[in-house]
């Protein structure tokens, strides 16, 4: 565990909230990790943030009851000691992050000038390492996909329990902490790249901005979080079988990074009941994408005839726009792909130990333990398995947390917020009958609310309803082309369901922190994907 951790094996509540003052965000992070994380899940995560800890005794992430939270503290502080202003901090981190808000304050974590030289050697490594990660990436996208089925079948075909211990250290965690730096390297134009998006509001406006940041995936190479959506049209049609599917996108759902649930590869009627779905909505997401590529060229147009002597430069930044994403987005699948490894390996490790998918309340290291003997651990399963299910039982969390935070005491308030929490005040609910959140796609749209808390309730979803969500991630893709627009408590400008609406041309609101709680299904909203904004419509 991390230094700072405030895990109790014995009952499994982990709350990293009571490690000390700090701020904490889900969003974005909720979109990739948006369930209550089982002890083995987070485990490894918390293996790999170890791994890229700048600061002895702190975590740039944390656990706070199940649910994945940024550690914003310790990141704003580290950039104040090189130098950053509070407030250019805050805007270095929005693309991922997303806004936090002006009134509220950022406890910083007390660095010292020895604490800050020790730090720097360490922060010139890793950008060494992802830099050289960067260089990898080729390969590792080439290679991965075999690797991927090789792991798989050994893991199927191992009948010891050492040999097993040895395919983790060996195959898996060896894997774990080389690919972190290949993940950062994928990553590393995101910061010139929201520059250019605010050089681009500045000269041109949100909308058109929006529509110069779409377009990303080209005639040959498509963004992989369209993949499935535009996949499951070709299967519809004939184009695709449902192997060839499977194959290529059967490791990409709603529950994706959580291990203990299946893929929807797993599940032998998942295909049938999307294609289902599909066939009752059918919509043409070619001429979607095709009308986004028509929204870029007039956006285009229009910069070029506005600021002609600056068109060069500013195309020759845009066209990075495309592949960059595209590269992310191909690392990321790939990383996903690889967590259906781990999944098959702890559940091998569950059929050796006779624990079966109890295996899932246990951490990694409790696990190898448990393979090489040791069984102490599993006297607390009953005990972690009813704190999971508690964690599960209750609302997403507030996508801001400010320093302590009991999940149980904040469900059972009435009055409580879903987008801030801060211990050291009751803050004030909204009356506004505008909710505000990031600019994600731009457009204009008028409509009925459809309120879903997972995708798995995606039909119920009308044809031109307003989707509106906690967060969203690949698994909610198939169901974007039925929405007029989409609008997500969690979220950020680089976010799933900005860069899947700007492709599909759906206007959308990401990371307005209380759209579920303030709205309900069937109220009227006007949606205006190119201001962030979300006018509530019903009693005008």
């Amino acid at each position: 565990m991390t230094e700072h951790s405030t895990f109790d094996p014995t009952t499994g509540i982990w709350n990293d909230s009571l490690s000390g003052n700090f701020l904490w965000s889900r969003n974005n992070f909720g979109e990739g990790r948006p369930d209550v994380m089982a002890p083995f899940t987070f485990s490894l995560s918390d293996r790999v943030w170890r791994e890229i800890s700048l600061l002895p005794g702190y975590s740039m992430a944390g656990n706070i009851c199940g649910r994945f939270y940024a550690n914003v503290s310790v990141s704003v502080s580290l950039l104040k000691a090189m130098g950053k202003s509070i407030e250019a901090a805050k805007e270095q981190m929005a693309g991922m992050l997303g806004h936090v808000p002006a009134d509220l304050d950022i406890p910083l974590v007390p660095l010292s000038r020895w604490a800050m030289l020790r730090a720097i050697p360490k922060m010139l490594r890793l950008a060494r390492r992802e830099r050289q990660g960067a260089k990898q990436i080729p390969n590792y996208l080439e290679t991965m996909p075999a690797l991927f089925q090789s792991l798989r079948d050994r893991i199927a075909q191992t009948k010891t329990k050492s040999q097993l211990i040895e395919i983790w250290h060996r195959d898996i965690f060896s894997r774990l902490s080389s690919d972190i730096w290949i993940v950062g390297g994928s990553a590393q134009p995101l910061e010139s790249l929201m520059k250019l998006k605010r050089t681009l509001t500045a000269l041109v406006g949100e909308a058109d901005a929006n529509s110069l940041f779409s377009g990303l995936s080209s005639e040959e190479e498509m963004l992989a979080s369209l993949g499935p959506v535009v996949g499951m049209a070709q299967v519809a049609q004939g184009k695709m079988s449902a192997s060839e599917y499977m194959a290529r996108y059967g490791h990409r759902g709603p529950h994706e990074a959580e291990l203990s649930m299946p893929r929807p590869a797993e599940d032998p009627q998942w295909l049938e009941r999307q294609l289902a779905e599909y066939e009752k909505n059918p919509v043409d997401v070619e001429a979607l994408l095709a009308r986004r590529r028509a929204e870029f060229e007039s956006a285009w147009q229009r910069l070029q005839e506005r600021y002609p002597r600056q068109a060069d430069k500013l195309r020759r930044q845009i066209d990075k726009v495309g592949p960059a994403a595209r590269l992310r987005e191909a690392v990321r699948d790939e990383v996903t792909r690889f967590l259906w490894v781990e999944r098959s390996w702890a559940l091998r490790a569950g059929e050796l130990s006779d624990l079966g998918e109890d295996i899932f309340m246990l951490t990694i290291d409790e696990a190898l333990a448990l393979l090489s003997g040791n069984k102490a651990a599993i006297a607390y399963i009953p005990t972690r398995k009813q704190a999971y299910a508690r964690y599960r039982a209750l609302p997403p969390y507030p996508m801001i947390i400010r320093g302590s935070f009991d999940a149980f005491q904040w469900a059972a308030d009435p009055n409580r917020r879903n987008d801030i929490y801060d211990a050291s005040t009751a803050a004030p609910v909204s009356m506004s009958s505008t909710i505000r959140g990031f600019a994600g796609a731009t457009g204009r749209v008028e409509g009925r609310v459809r309120v879903l808390m997972g995708p798995e309730q995606g039909d119920q979803l009308q044809p031109g309803e307003i989707l509106v969500a906690v967060t969203t991630n690949v698994g909610w893709t198939p169901i974007f082309p039925r929405a007029a627009a989409v609008v997500t408590d969690v979220g950020a400008p680089l976010s799933h369901a900005a860069i899947v609406a700007r492709e599909l041309g759906i206007p959308a609101v990401v990371g307005c922190g209380s759209a579920t709680t303030r709205l309900r299904t069937g109220d009227r909203v006007r949606v205006d994907g190119g201001q962030g904004t979300v006018d509530m419509l019903d009693g005008e």
